[in-house]
C-alpha cells in the first residue's frame, strides 16, 4: 500500500548529495498540450500574491547584474558575477532598494529551490515555477534596503540553482536578476527625522553597518547554506566582530525538503514500528531549528510551513503559487544581549541544529551589525539568558493503520544584556514565546490523512537607555494555521483518485515604537486549495485544481493592500484589489481586543 505523501513528493528542488537516493515514489505530472498547441499558445504568468513594495516617487537606477541560463547545473558550483554599486546614479542616498529576479522557462521540470548570495550573504531563497508545454514567465521582487551597506561596495553574486536536464525532464531556467536603487525624496526614515532624535541616541534605521555571512566556507561546491540531514546533526561557522559593535540581529534563512519536506504531515516512530512499515518519513510532525552562540541557545523558530510550487498536488499553484513559496520567509534573532561574550576580538561559534530533524534541511544566517562610529570599542555584559527547557508531548491513539494522534509543545527563551558605547549604556531585553499543536488523523488504511496544525511564534525586543524610557521596541505576533487533508480513492485496474485540501494561513501583526511613536502593520494572508487527480500506474493522467486567496495589509502609515484572487487549472477566475484604507472601511487595530479587525462597508471592493 502507498501513503498520500509518499506518493507526492513531487519537489525534487536539491536531490541530497547523490541523485541516486530517491525515498519517494512520485506520479510525472504530464502536460496534456501538444507540441503544436505549445507553439501557438503564450507563456503562462505564474505569480505569488503579497503586497506591492512601497518605493518613493523617484527614477530608479537599475542595471542586470546577471543574465544566465540554468540547465544541468546540479551539484555543479554556484554561478559567479562581480557586482558594483550603481555608479551611473547622479545620488548617491538611496530609500529603497529592490531586487527583481526574472525568470523563463519552457517543458517539463520540478520545481527547484534556489538561492541568491552576495558575497556569501544571502539575499533571496526562492522555489522556481514548475513549466509546462507553451513556457512559464515568473517574476520575485524583493526589498532589500536592509543589505545597504553591504550593496555599496564591491562584492560577488553568486546563485545556486540545481536543475537536472534529461530527455524527459527538459524545462531549462532563463533567468534575469536586476537590482534597481531608488533615491530618497527626503531625509525621513520610518517618519523620523534625525534632528528630531536625541542627540545621544543611535539612529533607528532598518540597516546594519556591516553584514557577516554565516554561510558554509569556500569552496563552493552545492550552494552555500549547511545542510542538516538528522536530529543529532549541528553545523556552525566560526567568526569574529569588531569591538565596537552596539547591536546585532542573525538573519535565518530555512527550508526543508526530501523526508522532511512535508515534516508537518510526518507520522510516529511508534505508529511506523508498530505497523512494520518501511520507507516512510517519520519522527512526527514536529520540528525547531535551535540557534546556539558557543553552546548556548540563544534564539529557536517554528517555521512556516511553505509548501512548494510542485507540493501536495501541483496542480493547486498554477498560476497562484504557494504562500511564501516565491520569497521563502526569515527569521530575527536578537543577539544584542549576549554581546558582552564576543566583543573580545576573539573568534567565536554560531551553531544551527534542527530538532526531530530528516533530510534534509538547508540553513544559513546572515549577522547584521550595528557599529558605534565614534567608538573603537564597545563593552557590554549578558545579565540574564533564561532558555525554557522544550515541552513536547505526543498522545497516539490508533489501532492497526487507522487513528490518530496530538503532538503539542512549547517554549521560552528569555535575555536581557547591556552594552556601553558613545550613545550610553543600552539595555536590550528579548523573549521568544512559541506554541504549537498538531492533531493528525489517519483513515481509510492511512490512505487517508488529515492534519490540523498550528504555531503560534511571538517575539519581543525591548531596548532602553538610562536618559530615555525606550530606545526602540519591536513586538512580532506570528500565527501560522495549517489543515491539510488526503484520501487515496482506488478506482481498480491500477488506477486511483488523489483529493486534496489545504488551507493554511500566514499571520503577523507588529509593532515597532522609535520612543517618537509607534509604527503598525498588520497581514493576513490564507489560501485555500481543493483538487484531485487521476494516478494510473503511477503517472498523473488529468486532474483539477483550484485556489483561492485572500491577502489583507494595513499600516498604521495608511498604507493598505487588500486582494482577493482565485484560480483553476491555469485560469484566473476572478482578481480583486483595493487599497481603500479609509474610516468607513479598512483594517483597524483595536487596543481592547488586542488584534487587528477587517470594517467593510456595504458595498465593499474586496469581499471577506
Amino acid at each position: 500500500m502507498s501513503f498520500p505523501f509518499s506518493l507526492l513528493l513531487v519537489c525534487l528542488s536539491l536531490l541530497h548529495r547523490s541523485t541516486a537516493v530517491i525515498h519517494h515514489r512520485r506520479p510525472s505530472f504530464l502536460t496534456p498540450t501538444t507540441k503544436s498547441n505549445a507553439d501557438d499558445a503564450p507563456p503562462t504568468a505564474y505569480f505569488e500574491v503579497t503586497k506591492p513594495i512601497k518605493v518613493p516617487e523617484t527614477e530608479p537606477c537599475s542595471y542586470l547584474v546577471l543574465h544566465h541560463d540554468f540547465g544541468y547545473t546540479y551539484g555543479r558550483p554556484p554561478v559567479l558575477a562581480p557586482y558594483e554599486p550603481p555608479s551611473h546614479c547622479p545620488s548617491k542616498e538611496f530609500s529603497t532598494i529592490v531586487l527583481e529576479w526574472s525568470a523563463t522557462c519552457k517543458g517539463r521540470q520540478y520545481d527547484r529551490i534556489f538561492g541568491v548570495w552576495l558575497s556569501g550573504v544571502e539575499l533571496l531563497r526562492s522555489c522556481t515555477a514548475e513549466p509546462r508545454a507553451n513556457g512559464i514567465v515568473w517574476k520575485v521582487q524583493k526589498d532589500i534596503t536592509r543589505y545597504y551597506s553591504l550593496l555599496m561596495s564591491n562584492q560577488t553574486l553568486a546563485v545556486y540553482l540545481g536543475n537536472l536536464v534529461t530527455s524527459t525532464y527538459t524545462g531549462i531556467y532563463h533567468v534575469d536578476i536586476t537590482i534597481k536603487f531608488y533615491p530618497a525624496e527626503n531625509k525621513h526614515r520610518h517618519g523620523v527625522t534625525a534632528e528630531s532624535l536625541a542627540k545621544s541616541a543611535p539612529e533607528p534605521r532598518d540597516w546594519a553597518d556591516l553584514i557577516l555571512p554565516i554561510s558554509r566556507s569556500l569552496p563552493l561546491n552545492d550552494g552555500l547554506w549547511f545542510e542538516i540531514e538528522n536530529s543529532t546533526e549541528s553545523l556552525w561557522k566560526e567568526f569574529e566582530i569588531p569591538r565596537n559593535v552596539y547591536r546585532a540581529v542573525l538573519e535565518v534563512y530555512v527550508s526543508f525538503h526530501e523526508n522532511d519536506e512535508f515534516w508537518y504531515t510526518n507520522l510516529p516512530n511508534d505508529y511506523i514500528a508498530a505497523n512494520n512499515l518501511s520507507g516512510t518519513p517519520g519522527n512526527g510532525p514536529f520540528r525547531e531549528v535551535v540557534i546556539s552562540l558557543d553552546g548556548e541557545v540563544v534564539g529557536a523558530i517554528w517555521p512556516f510551513t511553505v509548501i512548494y510550487t510542485g507540493g501536495i498536488n501541483p496542480l493547486l499553484w498554477r498560476p497562484i503559487t504557494g504562500i511564501r513559496s516565491f520569497d521563502l520567509p526569515t527569521y530575527d534573532i536578537e543577539i544584542t544581549p549576549f554581546l558582552g561574550k564576543i566583543l573580545d576580538h576573539k573568534t567565536h561559534k554560531l551553531e544551527f541544529s534542527v530538532t526531530n530533524a530528516l533530510n534534509v534541511w538547508y540553513i544559513d544566517a546572515n549577522l547584521h551589525l550595528w557599529l558605534d562610529k565614534r567608538r573603537k570599542k564597545t563593552k557590554g555584559k549578558l545579565l540574564k539568558n533564561q532558555v525554557e527547557h522544550l515541552m513536547l508531548s505526543s498522545k497516539l491513539d490508533f489501532h492497526g493503520l487507522d487513528g490518530n494522534f496530538l503532538t503539542t509543545a512549547s517554549r521560552s527563551i528569555s535575555s536581557t544584556g547591556w552594552v556601553k558605547s558613545s550613545h550610553g549604556k543600552i539595555i536590550t531585553h528579548s523573549d521568544q514565546n512559541l506554541k504549537y499543536a498538531n492533531f493528525m488523523v489517519m483513515g481509510n488504511d492511512a490512505n487517508l490523512q488529515a492534519v490540523n496544525q498550528t504555531i503560534d511564534f511571538n517575539t519581543s525586543v525591548l531596548s532602553k537607555m538610562p536618559s530615555s524610557p525606550i530606545l526602540y521596541k519591536f513586538n512580532s505576533y506570528k500565527k501560522f494555521p495549517l489543515y491539510l487533508y488526503t484520501d487515496e480513492i482506488a478506482q481498480g485496474n491500477n488506477s486511483y483518485v488523489y483529493v486534496t485540501n489545504v488551507t493554511f494561513q500566514f499571520d503577523e501583526n507588529k509593532v515597532f515604537d522609535h520612543g517618537f511613536g509607534s509604527l503598525t502593520s498588520s497581514l493576513s494572508n490564507l489560501q485555500n486549495a481543493h483538487g484531485n487527480m487521476v494516478v494510473v500506474n503511477n503517472l498523473v493522467v488529468s486532474g483539477l485544481g483550484s485556489t483561492q486567496e485572500t491577502y489583507k495589509f494595513s499600516s498604521g502609515s495608511g498604507f493598505c493592500y487588500f486582494r482577493n484572487v482565485s484560480s483553476s487549472n491555469y485560469t484566473i477566475l476572478f482578481d480583486e484589489v483595493s487599497s481603500n484604507c479609509d474610516k468607513k472601511s479598512g483594517w483597524r487595530w483595536s487596543s481592547r481586543m488586542g488584534k487587528w479587525w477587517y470594517r467593510a462597508q456595504k458595498a465593499a471592493v474586496v469581499p471577506l
